[in-house]
């Protein structure tokens, strides 16, 4: 965690964690209990349609690459059944139900024609989005936290063409994004942030927290930001059919225009997208554009922190960034939202004007350092 030391600290320590090795998305799933010959099989086969999805997804990241303003009309047929297999396998095999009840291990029986019956269906727009369960988890502090459990099929599916949308939007999201992202995880965003303030003249930092932001999200901005780059309208009635899927809760189903469905496989990519366009874009053109010192951005999801060499800069940025949110339906959390005083004078400055006590950052110490949590002091 990062906070700045009230009335007995002086000094700045940064300590840079180690780095854990990353386990791959895509974990082995050992065979169901057969004859050896038919165990090796089902190896050799399911290596082979790794192999396929592999060079498919790569050539379309490469395309990505190449055409950054083209809009891709042709990506149905990347929903194969070799892929569904594998998003089928990426799945964790204990988690919970949808409104289904259909387990992993229910679900696995009979897998071949299952997924063989899937695909026709997504591929004659005959598949019907169940819609999700609502569940809650604890927060940290205190509170409780909306999930959408979806139904087993609908992860399918939404997993699949995630890794399809994965491949293009990748090329395009920029490098301070490090929330729910193939390859990144807290640890990159805390190291890249340890970089920040200790390689750059650092004297506020902005740490904001967008309020309620999976439950708010505007689903018809999320589509236009969509069709950016995704113009196979196929692809797009998936999406609309998950956001309008609905929620159901104590028996009734909700229906809304607002919001991802926060725990459903394809809301983390929906929402960076919708971040990329209203935030990411947006403040790495105000700090080319406007900024008069430093300024360093690291976001993880909807956790935002923004270092600032001076104060006019930040200020100016946070007025600016909350017009710019209002824009795009969103707000910042008027409690959890603050200008932090950072830098080796910061304590001295704190004690000049009588305020004690530790300032902790709150967003991403909550979220983005939930596993480092103490390994950063300043």
């Amino acid at each position: 965690m990062v906070h700045v030391r009230g009335k007995s600290d002086s000094a700045i320590v940064a300590v840079k964690p180690v780095n854990k090795a990353e386990q791959s998305a895509a974990e082995l799933v050992e065979p169901r209990v057969e004859t050896e010959g038919k165990a090796d099989q089902q190896s050799t086969f399911r290596a082979q349609n790794r192999a396929d999805v592999s060079q498919a997804l790569e050539r379309l990241r490469q395309a990505a690459r190449q055409r950054k303003k083209e809009r891709f009309t042709a990506l149905f047929h990347h929903l194969s059944i070799e892929l569904f297999g594998e998003a089928f396998f990426d799945l964790k095999k204990n988690a919970a139900s949808g409104v289904d009840g259909l387990t992993w291990q229910a679900y696995e029986a009979d897998l071949e024609r299952k997924l063989e019956d899937l695909h026709a269906r997504v591929q004659r727009g005959a598949y019907r989005a169940l819609p999700s369960r609502r569940v809650y988890i604890p927060k940290p502090d205190g509170g409780q936290r909306p999930l959408a459990v979806a139904a087993l099929e609908d992860k399918i599916v939404q997993r699949a063409t995630a890794a399809v949308l994965n491949a293009i939007y990748e090329e395009d999201f920029l490098g301070f994004s490090y929330g729910f992202r193939p390859g990144r995880s807290q640890h990159d965003g805390l190291d890249a942030l340890v970089v920040g303030i200790t390689s750059t003249k650092v004297n506020l930092i902005l740490d904001a927290d967008i309020r309620s932001f999976f439950d708010t999200v505007n689903q018809s901005w999320l589509i236009r930001f969509v069709e950016h780059r995704i113009g196979d309208q196929r692809i797009i009635r998936l999406i609309r059919k998950w956001l309008k899927a609905g929620i159901l809760e104590d028996g009734v189903v909700t229906i809304g225009d607002q919001g991802t469905g926060q725990g459903s496989v394809i809301s983390p990519l929906l929402a960076n997208i919708y971040l990329h366009y209203v935030f990411d874009l947006w403040a790495n053109r105000w700090r080319r554009r406007e900024a008069a010192g430093n300024v360093i951005i690291v976001r993880y999801a909807d956790d935002i922190i923004v270092g600032f060499e001076h104060e006019n800069d930040a200020r100016h940025f946070l007025g600016a960034m909350r017009e710019r949110f209002k824009e795009f339906a969103l707000s910042l959390h008027p409690y959890k939202t603050r200008l932090i005083e950072f830098g080796r004078h910061a304590a001295a400055n704190r004690e000049r004007r009588g305020q004690t006590g530790d300032v902790q950052l709150s967003g991403l110490h909550l979220h983005l350092w939930a596993d480092t949590r103490g390994q950063i002091s300043a």
